[in-house]
């Protein structure tokens, strides 16, 4: 999140590939959640897991949609530079399409390029990621559902078959998802591939592959048999997916689009497998209770405590980023600029984990079964008429006397 943060304020061209990460780590938690229900109880359990994936993503995603669109609506009432008649017409247009799941689409069929998204004026445009992770999360479950089924209806007596079978949908899928980016690539606008859930699932799918039993033993053997050298492959990697978010420039970098993004999603799938074996690893040992320097690093509190808050900083610094540009305050000295959104942002995302959607997701009991359900029918519905009844600003007069 960090280096997504840093690329929309200008400070780091690579910084776009931590959606890569993100995108890794999602798959890899679902599917190792997935799969361990599979073990335990033989079955997925889709809606109370989709209850749950709810309660995780949808208060702070509504809150987003709500304020900001409230704020644009307001501040272009108001007359304000930042906010015009465009940006209204988009962010009731776009946000309704958020709400649905499916803005990446919604951006590709308007044709609204993610490279030229600091020319926008589209507050939501950064949720096209959010839409791809929430689609795969409709999906992928049914698609294990259904391996699990399959298992236990013709191979009674191998349940591991489960596991294995789950890794080479997501490895077959990974590499279908690669062809369809190399074989639909535009390289003057490479925005539909980019974005695309089918030219982006190879992220989703190559996490999903390092959560399973097979990937696992084979990470936990590197952890606990060589322990020093899984240590240090810990730290190669994550210096040298540091090193490619600093030296990449977007559309600019040959072969990005051609292998280059999976190669550095491969890359973060070991990085979180291996740190999640060498996490295990010390458990089981106890008297190696420190970890490798690298991993300690990983776990540093700084970093684990942006990981904590990272979901609402994404959500709520792009329209930041978008409703205090720069060059509406020429007296703030441009060194100043990324600390100031970066500042807001980190305080939006603490005061919506914290008030929203921590209690939300562990304390509050209306949150969850039948009352969940209606709350988050009316929720829904108030957004819906968010979206078609907040009056759209009027048309500019036209000047007669210039005919």
């Amino acid at each position: 999140m960090a280096g997504v943060l840093l690329f929309h304020t200008g400070a780091m061209p690579g910084g776009f590939l931590g959606v890569d990460l993100f995108f890794v780590l999602s798959g890899f938690l679902i599917t190792g959640l997935l799969l361990r229900e599979v073990e335990s109880t033989g079955r997925i359990a889709l809606v109370p897991f989709w209850g749950r994936r709810l309660r995780r993503l949808f208060p702070a995603l509504a809150l987003v949609l709500a304020g900001v669109t409230s704020v644009v609506w307001v501040l272009e009432r108001l007359g304000a530079p930042v906010a015009d008649r465009g940006m209204v017409s988009t962010t009731l247009s776009d946000g309704l399409w958020a709400q649905l799941l499916m803005v990446n689409w919604h951006l590709l069929a308007q044709d609204a390029s993610y490279w030229d998204a600091f020319g926008q004026s589209r507050v939501f445009g950064h949720l096209w990621s959010i839409a791809v992770e929430e689609q795969f999360y409709l999906a992928w479950p049914i698609v294990i559902g259904a391996v699990t089924w399959g298992v236990r209806r013709f191979w009674p007596c191998g349940p591991g078959r489960s596991n294995s079978t789950v890794l080479t949908l997501a490895v077959a899928g990974a590499g279908v998802s690669l062809l369809l980016m190399i074989a639909s690539l535009d390289p003057a606008d490479p925005t539909r591939v980019y974005t695309g859930t089918d030219t982006r699932a190879f992220s989703l799918l190559l996490g999903a592959a390092a959560a399973t039993a097979p990937a696992r033993r084979w990470f936990q053997h590197l952890a606990e048999a060589r322990r020093t050298l899984s240590g240090w492959l810990v730290g190669t990697l994550a210096v040298t997916i540091g090193a490619f978010w600093v030296l990449v420039d977007g559309t600019a970098t040959p072969g990005l689009f051609t292998g280059g993004l999976f190669g550095h999603a491969a890359a973060c799938a070991v990085l979180v497998g291996m740190c999640a074996a060498v996490t295990t690893a010390g458990e089981r040992n106890a008297g190696e209770t420190t970890p490798p320097p690298p991993v300690r690093v990983l776990r540093a509190r700084a970093l684990t405590w942006v990981g904590g808050i990272s979901y609402g900083l994404y959500l709520w610094h792009w329209p930041v980023v978008v409703l205090l540009p720069a060059h509406q305050y020429p007296a703030l000295p441009d060194w100043a600029h990324a600390p100031l959104v970066i500042g807001i942002s980190i305080a939006l995302a603490v005061a919506s984990k914290r008030l929203v959607e921590d209690p939300i997701r562990f304390r509050v009991r209306w949150a969850r079964g039948r009352t969940g359900l209606v709350v988050f029918g009316a929720s829904s519905a108030a957004l819906l008429v968010m979206w078609f009844g907040l009056p759209a600003p009027s048309a500019p007069p036209i000047d007669t006397d210039q005919f």
